[in-house]
């Protein structure tokens, strides 16, 4: 098998905005350095994201220090400060987990709402906060869905292409399936789906559970604008879940389960394998 690679790596600082890539990064328990720390919530607390509000992906929010610089196409640049504690709220995500997150700044609440048309409230993690995955590693996250990685590889989306192609759509690129590392070099689409532990770097990463797919890769991330049926409509016809309820995947979500530091160019040892034709996620089984 050809050496395979770190081709990418990508934090998302607010979760549902823009990517921000990098070429090295901290691996903390939670996933890459400043990884979905942050996040918009509705006047209840409820999350949003690119599922209800697609312009989400126009927005950016770039860390430098203790300032979170917001910025969007034809609108002003915002700095606040970063609140690392403070006044709380409490905030839910999916109506599964609910938990607290520190209050920021009310101009750059302001700003979220002119910039999205409907009440945006900006939060952070707490100090103390603590919220495991769930699947074969469980791990740590911020305020991801529900793992610290979203991996997926170059062979897979290739692979993806091909078909849509095929069949006359328009190829896509692989940010619409918002991954933090990106693995080139493996011949065979979703060898990722095969990987039970990893090494890249001084870091070491462990399969959490198939990465199944909302309707947010079908938003274009380039203008914020829904773009029709695909990729959903082309996986469904080859990457259906049953013990995942049906829906259709593309990547792995995963766990880290030794921090350190990991860079694009990076080699990824494989240093134990999924057994063929099982699944230790047992998704049908989490709580």
């Amino acid at each position: 098998m050809s050496a395979a690679k770190v081709a990418a790596l990508i934090y998302y600082p607010v979760k549902g905005l823009a990517g921000i890539p990098v070429d090295s990064a901290e691996l903390g328990p939670t996933g890459l350095l400043d990884d979905r720390l942050f996040m918009l919530v509705e006047p209840d607390g409820t999350f949003l994201s690119q599922r209800k509000l697609p312009a989400m992906a126009t927005l950016r929010a770039a860390i430098a220090g203790d300032v979170l610089r917001l910025s969007a196409p034809n609108a002003p640049d915002l700095d606040i400060p970063i609140r690392y504690d403070g006044k709380r709220r409490d905030v839910s995500l999916f109506g599964k987990w609910f938990g607290q997150g520190v209050v920021q700044d009310p101009d750059a609440d302001a700003w979220f709402t002119e910039r999205l048309g409907t009440p945006a409230a900006l939060v952070r993690v707490t100090p103390e906060h603590d919220r495991p995955g769930w699947g074969a590693h469980r791990g740590l996250t911020g305020y991801g869905d529900a793992h610290a990685l979203m991996i997926t590889s170059q062979s897979s989306l290739d692979g993806l292409n091909a078909r849509i192609l095929e069949h006359g759509g328009t190829a896509i690129p692989m940010n619409r399936f918002r991954p933090n590392l990106v693995i080139s070099g493996w011949p065979e689409p979703h060898t990722e789906d095969k990987i039970l532990r990893i090494t890249a770097g001084t870091a070491t990463i462990g399969y959490s559970a198939r990465g199944i797919r909302c309707a947010v890769p079908t938003v274009d991330q380039s203008n914020g604008a829904k773009s029709g049926p695909e990729p959903t409509r082309t996986l469904a016809t080859y990457r259906r879940e049953p013990t995942y309820g049906g829906g259709v995947s593309f990547g792995i979500k995963a766990a880290v389960l030794a921090p350190g530091n990991i860079q694009v160019g990076d080699e990824i040892t494989v240093r134990e394998w999924i057994p063929p034709n099982t699944d230790p996620a047992q998704p049908t089984s989490r709580t």
